[in-house]
């Protein structure tokens, strides 16, 4: 017969901590919805330092397309053929930036309608 390791021991102690963890939220869910009070506290914890970090992140998607014509732009000066599929990603992913960057409170108005129902 084997002994246990220390560390199958330690493994399996953890594993069965977070099962009876689980179990407990699972078994409070149908009377106390925690999982939505906790995505809540999340999303408006995240969205906070989203709006903070809002004009950086704008930023660095701008010059990151404008960074993509640029290696587009010296493909063709090299003769190289971009495929089609970056092409297409490159102008798509310009228009998604142009319409976030121009009609914010827009999309923010259309996602919360969308998510509403």
């Amino acid at each position: 017969m084997t002994q246990n390791s220390p560390s199958s021991a330690t493994k399996s102690t953890l594993l069965a901590g977070l099962a009876a963890l689980g179990g407990v939220i699972l078994a409070s869910s149908c009377c106390l919805p925690l999982l939505p009070f906790l995505f809540g506290a999340g999303a408006a914890g995240s969205s906070l330092l989203l709006v903070r970090l809002r004009p950086f992140l704008m930023a660095a998607s701008v010059i990151s397309v404008a960074f993509g014509f640029y290696q587009a732009w010296r493909a063709k000066k090299c003769h190289c053929r971009p495929s089609v599929l970056s092409t297409i990603l490159l102008w798509f992913s310009l228009a998604v930036v142009l319409v976030f960057l121009l009609f914010p409170q827009a999309i923010a108005n259309l996602l919360a309608n969308i998510l509403a129902g």
